[in-house]
């Protein structure tokens, strides 16, 4: 009777081990897949990182444009005559939401075109906590059509030209109050 009784302990211990690896795996399952796709971990801070990044999660087909711009809207330098601006998640629910602030992670990529419409750069902010605390954390890259990086990281003339709207977290485009 002993022994029936330990094994029914065992198996019981045994199905009770299996029973939280299947947990775990479904919770991890879910975690990855989320609500219409998880994004990955996000990039570092090099221009590398980042277009790679972008590459790796299709923000063109699966990121939002900014509310109310649509494609190709009209713009001034250095950014281009036309720009398509897009959000990730993050960005875009501290938009809608009227968070003040845009959170740690959130990603604004516009691309740039000539007033013909011909594709001439990314310019993308790209918010990473502790990353420059004297200029809300961002982090600013400029990538031409042809692939040169022409600016990245803490670059003094994005920093000055968005500081003059710093009370909105360094975004013109769009009031985030």
């Amino acid at each position: 009777m002993e022994v029936v009784i330990i094994m029914r302990i065992r198996m019981t211990e045994l199905n009770l081990r299996r029973l939280a690896v299947m947990i775990l795996l479904v919770v991890a399952a879910v975690g990855m897949v989320g609500c219409g796709g998880a994004e990955p971990g996000l990039p570092e801070s090099s221009a590398a990182s980042v277009m790679a990044y972008l590459d790796e999660v299709e923000y063109r087909e699966n990121w939002e444009l900014w509310p109310d711009l649509g494609e190709k809207y009209p713009a001034l330098e250095p950014h281009g005559m036309l720009l398509t601006t897009y959000l990730n998640p993050a960005a875009l629910d501290a938009l809608t939401g009227k968070k003040g602030s845009m959170p740690d992670g959130a990603i604004i990529v516009k691309e740039n075109y000539s007033g013909g419409g011909e594709f001439e750069a990314h310019t993308v902010m790209y918010k990473r906590a502790g990353y420059n605390p004297e200029n809300n954390d961002w982090f600013w890259l400029k990538v031409l059509a042809d692939g040169t990086v022409k600016a990245e990281g803490r670059v003094e003339g994005c920093q000055s030209c968005h500081g003059q709207v710093k009370v909105n977290d360094y975004v013109w485009s769009g009031p985030l109050h």
